[in-house]
């Protein structure tokens, strides 16, 4: 999808969202913007319905939570099952997030959280079974994400 799409009001409420939707009210994003609150929860209410925005999740931070084995599986996956596999995958217990690679050699990235090295186990012959080749795990240390700086559009402090 091209961002032609959205102005820069839309692309405002987006990047405000990214960065914090919990603490970012329509009344501060219409603020920031010179819009009134109804305009921005009208087009939050548009960029839902469009697809766009298809969620509000919390970033969990796994380690803090007490569980330490969040670790990354590479997979290979015939392309032709590559979605059916990735969509099957996310249905594994202890997969946190899926995504597919668009190549032919390790196309699907599975992000798992284990209990112990027995859970991973578990995981990667669950995984197996799907008929994914499992070509690398890698234990992750930090996860960081940002908003999308392509959406910034105001130099108002966003914080």
């Amino acid at each position: 999808m091209s961002d032609d799409r959205l102005d820069d009001l839309d692309k405002h409420i987006i990047y405000s969202l990214q960065k914090n939707a919990r603490k970012a009210s329509t009344s501060t994003i219409a603020e920031q913007a010179d819009v009134s609150a109804s305009t921005v929860r009208h087009r939050i209410r548009q960029l839902e319905e469009s697809g766009i925005i298809h969620g509000y999740c919390p970033s969990i931070d796994y380690e803090a939570a007490g569980f330490q084995l969040l670790t990354l599986i590479i997979c290979t996956a015939p392309i032709p099952e590559r979605e059916t596999l990735a969509q099957k995958a996310k249905k594994v217990e202890g997969v946190v997030a899926v995504r597919e690679v668009m190549t032919g050699h390790e196309n699907i990235h599975v992000e798992v959280l284990g209990t112990d090295g027995d859970d991973l186990s578990r995981i990667g012959q669950e995984l197996d079974g799907l008929g994914l080749e499992i070509e690398d795990e890698d234990l992750i240390r930090n996860d960081y994400d940002n908003p999308y700086e392509g959406f910034r559009t105001f130099d108002a402090d966003e914080s």
